[in-house]
């Protein structure tokens, strides 16, 4: 009889949480599907702008050889002129600012932010600028461009992959998405502050989302 009132008040209690989990006027309506597309050749052609939000600029370097060190830079932004039928058109344009530069360490942010390390007074954006676009796979591609950090420009690759596009039902926006990844030697930019204590090789790899425009 216990086991039976302990089953029956479970049952009610699940009715009654159904039952006031319902919004007026009967069912929760589903959610719009959502299928993102990750054919590169099928995504909108056209203008695109850094969408913030969900975009992600991340650096490593070696710490005296112990351990690979992170951070990352915020509030990225820039445009992509993307045409998917003939990619090596397309074009990208990014800028970072350098006082955004984030370690999880407030102290160590703010020496990075001013001389010797980043100067961000002196030089206050890090930029890359395409050039050429090289197809390397179904969904990759390289990109090279201008790069200009700390107060020099020479050419860089970043490794490109296509992640997916698709209409984002809740931004109410249409997205493409990519991993960029890339690495320089600082020394080839004349920054080599820290070293060798400070590894010269740098590690970028960027979560980027386009929003279309």
């Amino acid at each position: 009889m216990k086991t039976t009132s302990i089953l029956a008040g479970v049952a009610m209690a699940a009715l009654a949480t159904a039952t006031f989990a319902q919004p007026p006027g009967g069912a929760r309506p589903a959610a719009p599907a959502f299928t993102p597309e990750r054919n590169p050749a099928n995504v909108r052609a056209g203008h695109y702008d850094i969408e913030p939000n969900h975009t992600r600029t991340m650096f490593g370097i070696s710490h005296k050889e112990f351990t690979t060190f992170y951070g990352e830079f915020r509030d990225l932004t820039g445009t992509l002129d993307l045409d998917p039928k003939n990619p090596a058109n397309s074009k990208v344009d990014l800028t970072v600012p350098v006082k955004t530069v984030n370690t999880q360490i407030e102290k160590l942010n703010d020496e990075l932010r001013h001389k010797p390390w980043l100067d961000a007074d002196t030089w206050p954006t890090i930029t890359f600028k395409s050039t050429s676009v090289k197809v390397t796979g179904k969904d990759t591609a390289d990109v090279t461009g201008d790069f200009t950090f700390h107060g020099q420009t020479h050419p860089l690759t970043l490794h490109v992959k296509f992640n997916a596009a698709g209409q984002d039902n809740d931004e109410k926006v249409y997205i493409a998405g990519f991993t960029v990844s890339g690495s320089f030697s600082r020394k080839d930019w004349g920054f080599t502050t820290g070293a060798p204590l400070i590894g010269d090789h740098v590690d970028l790899i960027i979560q980027a989302a386009f929003k279309k425009g």
